[in-house]
């Protein structure tokens, strides 16, 4: 890994990825910043995020809706993706744990040693299973429930 002198905007872009409840585009992270840091700039935050993803430092979940998105978790993990409205979830961690059971029986059965998964579920999240848009391209009555 390359030595790199301390910066306070890079530890301030990687925190914010790290401990934001959201997957985040770079947009979104540059609107939480730029208040608190009026220099910076929307290629500052492109740059570090780049970086954060080669030395594994955040995962990129790739395009979602049209934007990049990433996770400050960097341990592989499952993703739940609306594909409606684009949010993304963490699967729960006892589901990961069914998962990684499956997989070592799927290797153990195929006799194929698995080094890593990207694993990413997509479907409808609650808020737009509940919407009357929903109900309307389904010919469903949402009163009806």
């Amino acid at each position: 890994m390359i030595e790199r002198k301390y910066s306070a905007k890079r530890e301030e872009i990687l925190n914010l990825l790290q401990s934001a409840k959201i997957h985040p585009g770079v947009r979104w992270i540059y609107d939480q910043l730029k208040l608190s840091i009026p220099d910076l700039s929307l290629a500052t935050v492109y740059r570090n995020i780049n970086m954060f993803c080669q030395e594994e430092k955040v995962l990129s979940l790739g395009v979602i809706n049209g934007e990049e998105r990433f996770d400050g978790i960097s341990d592989p993990h499952p993703h739940l993706v609306c594909s409606s409205c684009g949010t993304v979830l963490d699967l729960p961690q006892a589901k990961i744990d069914a998962l990684i059971k499956n997989c070592k029986n799927l290797s153990s059965e195929t006799f194929f040693s698995i080094d890593f998964h990207k694993t990413v579920f997509y479907g409808l999240c609650k808020n737009c299973q509940d919407s009357p848009e929903y109900h309307e391209s389904n010919n469903e009555d949402p009163d009806a429930a």
